[in-house]
């Protein structure tokens, strides 16, 4: 009961970076950024999958992070109808340097972990997730 709230406190004290302070960037902005940086280029459809969010949904993000120049869209080379969606290479040090103090940390706990104790870690907090929005 304790660990959440100081974990929560201390991620809220990350330091944005100044390039990003004017952006007015929100949760869902951070979940779709951090899958870009810590997994690549996607499709709109890739991140959708991921973010268990409709299409429609992640199209809207990127376009709002497109026009302040965050994210870049391109021609994907295999399949010309389709766009690739990456972190622009002016956002991407910023963005880096923002999330990636959180990303090692993730590795750092989970990597001594086998699959199945990383699943029952993420099912634990997917079960807590959903726990709490009952709740509401």
């Amino acid at each position: 009961m304790l660990v959440m709230p100081r974990l929560v406190g201390r991620i809220k004290r990350l330091p944005l970076p100044e390039q990003l302070r004017t952006l007015d960037l929100a949760p869902r902005h951070l979940s779709l950024l951090s899958l870009l940086l810590l997994d690549g280029p996607q499709t709109v459809s890739q991140l959708a999958e991921s973010l268990s969010v409709a299409p429609t949904t992640v199209s809207l993000i990127v376009s709002e992070l497109s026009r302040k120049g965050v994210l870049e869209r391109r021609e994907d080379d295999a399949d010309r109808r389709r766009r690739i969606i990456d972190i622009s290479s002016g956002s991407r040090p910023a963005i880096s340097q923002w999330l990636s103090p959180g990303a090692r940390a993730w590795r750092q706990a989970l990597g001594p972990l086998t699959p199945a104790q990383r699943r029952m870690f993420v099912d634990t907090l997917l079960a807590y997730e959903s726990a709490f929005t009952s709740a509401d």
